[in-house]
């Protein structure tokens, strides 16, 4: 019987990692820092794929979520009501639904793991299976795979620029504030430091403009 070997080690990590990062998308107070502990935690996710020899699978995974994760994080900062996304706020709502949801899932998927009768067909090794793969991605369905890739290029570029000095409420260097949540009422959203003291009142010169 082989004793815990350094691939086992990895693997345990690995779990571990994708579990208490899936744990802290939930506890964070942030929604992109929620993204990119998200990212984290399937990018551990696939590194675990690819311990289980399947390199295909965990490499596409490793760049579909690296790119959806980073869209997401760039559209928090460029539509949040606060400033970059990063202002604390509840990422759990329902709180004793989504307990009994999440329990009653993990129960259901533990269960279809440990009690199905899983297929034990496994695929020739000399089998090229990745080449025809790619044969598929690169003739049939071509243009579709194309015009999804030239979609998102479109869409990160965007909202790079859109996101840029121009802020959503003024250039972005000079601390601009999101508006009241009643007319003529304070910024909503948590106030920088500096706008607590003497100099608060420098921030609201553009609104005159």
């Amino acid at each position: 019987m082989m004793g815990f070997t350094a691939t086992d080690a990895l693997f345990a990590a690995l779990s571990l990692a994708a579990v208490v990062a899936g744990w802290r998308v939930f506890a964070t107070d942030s929604m992109v820092r929620a993204s990119f502990l998200l990212l984290l935690s399937f990018l551990a996710v696939a590194g675990i794929l690819l311990l289980l020899a399947a390199p295909y699978i965990g490499i596409a995974t490793i760049f579909m979520m690296a790119v959806e994760m980073m869209v997401m994080a760039v559209f928090m900062v460029m539509f949040m009501m606060n400033p970059a996304g990063l202002n604390p706020m509840m990422m759990v709502h329902q709180h004793r639904l989504s307990i009994a949801a999440g329990v009653i899932a993990f129960l259901g998927l533990s269960a279809a793991v440990l009690l199905s009768d899983l297929p034990d067909d496994p695929v020739d090794p000399a089998r090229p299976v990745v080449r025809d793969l790619g044969h598929e991605l690169l003739g049939p369905s071509m243009l579709v795979f194309e015009t999804a890739g030239i979609t998102l290029l479109a869409t990160m570029i965007a909202a790079v620029v859109l996101a840029s000095r121009p802020g959503r409420y003024g250039p972005s260097d000079e601390g601009s504030r999101p508006p009241g949540l009643v007319p003529g009422g304070e910024p909503a959203g948590r106030k920088p430091e500096d706008d607590q003291g003497e100099g608060g009142g420098h921030h609201h010169h553009h609104h005159h403009h």
